[in-house]
């Protein structure tokens, strides 16, 4: 039911008009959810019953987190809120967007090239528009998947972060050895080949750290485990890149 409203709702309303009523037509659809079975991290509401898309993904019914919005926001909030003051967050999910902007002392830039996003900014992560030393912690949830030239992308990153600064990183996993053919360009074979139209590669746990440090990052690999209550995911893994 839920996936075919939203489909009905997307095909009839304009997504700039879609995010600003987003959050008033999730509070209505999650009153037939409240409970006390589930908590979302990021909005707090107890619920009987997570969403399950068709990846098996679990989505909190009010404000549209995914089980990695809610571990993020989890470990930012107990690790890392009280010290941050500057963000960079790459393509944030909307309740994640929506749950920074309402807190205030902290200078929080969203960007997205893609316009699937909410932002503020429009920054090409192989050449980011801003000084060096800029942020005390970047966010990069998914986006060096999609990145053509992914060492010049992390040596930009490299240095805009403050040192000591902090990144937090995820991507698809495989075992083995990072797996990527810059002769794979149609999306029709990047689906097959990666799993997504718009990805063009797939890293392993290893073969990532290994690209992040050779330009000077400090990385430490933190594996998570599942919890039902707050929906999160087993085996989900993070990679903490220090300056």
């Amino acid at each position: 039911m839920y996936n075919s409203l939203k489909k009905v709702i997307r095909n009839l309303i304009p997504n700039k008009v879609l995010y600003m009523i987003e959050p008033g037509l999730r509070s209505f659809f999650a009153l037939s959810k409240k409970g006390n079975q589930h908590e979302c991290t990021i909005c707090h509401f107890k619920n009987k019953e997570w969403i399950i898309l068709e990846n098996e993904d679990k989505l909190c019914p009010k404000c549209g987190s995914l089980s990695r919005d809610r571990r993020l926001w989890e470990i930012i909030a107990s690790e890392y809120l009280p010290q941050v003051h500057s963000v960079l967050d790459f393509s944030p999910s909307r309740c994640l967007y929506r749950k920074w902007k309402n807190i205030q002392n902290k200078d929080y830039y969203a960007s997205d090239l893609s316009g699937d996003f909410i932002s503020d900014h429009h920054y090409d992560i192989t050449e980011i528009a801003t000084s060096d030393a800029s942020f005390d912690l970047i966010l990069c949830y998914h986006i060096l998947e999609h990145i053509p030239d992914d060492v010049q992308a992390m040596k930009e990153l490299f240095r805009v972060l403050k040192t000591n600064g902090k990144i937090l990183i995820q991507t698809p996993f495989k075992d083995g050895e990072i797996y990527e053919d810059k002769n794979i360009t149609s999306e029709q074979d990047r689906l097959i080949h990666f799993g997504q139209e718009d990805h063009v590669r797939i890293y392993s746990v290893e073969g990532l750290k290994k690209r992040l440090e050779s330009v000077g990052f400090s990385i430490e690999v933190k594996s998570f485990d599942k919890n039902d209550y707050f929906g999160f995911r087993k085996n989900e893994i993070i990679l903490v890149a220090t300056k």
